[in-house]
């Protein structure tokens, strides 16, 4: 069986609110849990207008607030922005308030544009430093004193599920290398997804965390009712993509007839090539893509996106989800 996770940017309407959508996520994370979803987690990213979660942590620990048994983590915490020993501490304090139920993905994009960088405070040089860190941080987590000198209060001692995240052959192998599980982020860049998977388990060194390689892959979900209506809802995204292909990140937008897209048939075509990891579809068509999916690339674990306008489509294609993962024999 290959469990299913929910990935949530807090994704703020164009009409909507930062705080209307870190409350939907609440409400979402609620229904993952209800239904047996396996992780919820949520991504960092700076200066977005239309992305809530920049302040990852403060958002897992609401999240974490909000549920009671549902993993709760960061998919993920962008390294290069943060001193290691502030997370290893806020990761330590989620993981005292809320024990067993916090994961830790780590990334090495600044997730932000240069002058957002800078305004963070943090070196440019910070993703060459990336593998230096990863090691700092794992040795506060590992109360490591004789390496750091220091101890991590929280967070010495904690035993935090940590994950590479990445799209790129380099993830791969520093997850391999490491002996850590390894998350792709195949949502929005699957062109490598293949190559850095088989690359990950050909070179998997067993380690104290991972004693045999395990993969998670990423995907976009857009269920309802009928294919048109989940055509329909999927047009937000390629909208969104298509703003953040010109270099306008503004909000995420209410989706929109096919007639009235900024561009053709074709056009739209391209964009669901490029997220070839994207289902789109009613439950019959998405479970079928879930059985051809795991069939083909064997993922250990499937983290879905659910990138929908409103909230209510989006839980009902979250309850459509679960109906697929059941249907291709995903969940229980």
């Amino acid at each position: 069986m290959t469990p299913l996770s929910i990935l949530d940017l807090s994704l703020i309407r164009e009409t909507g609110s930062a705080a209307e959508a870190l409350s939907e996520s609440r409400l979402v994370a609620q229904r993952a849990e209800a239904l047996g979803f396996q992780r919820y987690w949520v991504a960092e990213h700076h200066g977005m207008p239309g992305i809530a979660s920049a302040a990852t942590s403060v958002v897992i620990g609401s999240l974490a607030a909000a549920t009671r048994t549902i993993r709760v983590g960061a998919g993920g915490i962008m390294l290069p922005n943060h001193a290691p020993l502030i997370i290893a501490e806020q990761f330590g304090t989620l993981e005292a308030l809320y024990p067993g139920r916090i994961d830790l993905g780590l990334g090495r994009a600044p997730g932000s544009d240069q002058r957002t960088l800078r305004a963070l405070r943090r070196n440019r040089d910070g993703a060459e430093r990336f593998p230096q860190e990863v090691l700092e941080l794992l040795a506060y987590f590992a109360g490591d004193d004789a390496q750091t000198g220091i101890t991590a209060t929280p967070g010495a001692g904690t035993d935090i599920p940590v994950w590479l995240l990445g799209s790129s052959l380099f993830s791969a192998e520093f997850a391999a290398a490491l002996g850590l599980p390894f998350a792709f982020a195949s949502h929005f860049a699957p062109q490598m997804m293949q190559e850095a998977v088989a690359l990950y388990r050909e070179n998997f060194r067993p380690s104290a965390r991972l004693v045999t390689p395990h993969v998670m892959l990423a995907m976009n979900i857009v269920a309802a009712d009928t294919h048109e209506e989940a055509d329909y809802l999927a047009s937000s995204r390629r909208l969104y993509m298509a703003a953040l292909r010109q270099g306008t990140s503004g909000r995420f937008p209410p989706p929109v007839a096919a007639q009235n897209l900024p561009w053709g048939p074709e056009i739209s075509r391209q964009f669901d090539e490029v997220l070839s990891t994207s289902l789109v579809g009613t439950v019959d068509e998405i479970g079928d893509g879930l059985s051809r999916f795991v069939e083909r690339h064997r993922p250990d674990e499937i983290m879905m996106a659910l990138p929908i306008y409103d909230l209510a489509p989006r839980l009902h294609a979250l309850d459509l989800a679960r109906d697929a993962g059941r249907r291709a024999g995903l969940m229980p």
